[in-house]
């Protein structure tokens, strides 16, 4: 049984949510929700749903976010892949009994309030990787 449902969404690391989001609205004629502040991330979220699948624009809050160091260090642009798992907590496990290195051992609060953990670049070919797992309605 696969521990992933589908590709939750991609996230792209921005200055500014605004900017980043108007090829969206002006040329490809999509719509963007609402941002959203994640201050246990330190960064503010909107999303653009295309299909089954979402982009995600992730802006630092604070100079001292993550994402405001990714910027620097590699400027704005694909950030990390998000896959979608009805159950986190056993992702982590199946991942951590085959040594996967994990940023997160334990699920913390995402956007929407999802469950969510990072799994480091190091095991998934270079790429940040994150675990969600949707908050039940």
């Amino acid at each position: 049984m696969s521990l992933i449902k589908q590709i939750d969404h991609i996230a792209i690391a921005v200055n500014d949510i605004q900017e980043a989001s108007t090829f969206f609205v002006d040329v490809l004629g999509l719509e963007v929700s609402a941002p959203q502040d994640v201050p246990e991330q330190k960064t503010r979220v909107a999303f653009v749903q295309i299909g089954e699948v979402r982009i995600e624009f992730v802006q630092p809050m604070s100079d001292d976010s993550p994402v405001a160091k990714f910027i620097a260090k590699r400027g704005q642009g694909i950030h990390h892949v998000a896959y979608e798992t009805g159950d986190i907590v056993g992702a982590l496990a199946t991942m951590k009994a085959k040594d996967v290195p994990l940023i997160d051992k334990e699920p913390r609060v995402g956007a929407h309030d999802a469950k969510i953990a990072f799994v480091h670049p190091k095991g998934v070919s270079g790429v940040l990787t994150e675990l969600c797992e949707p908050k039940k309605s």
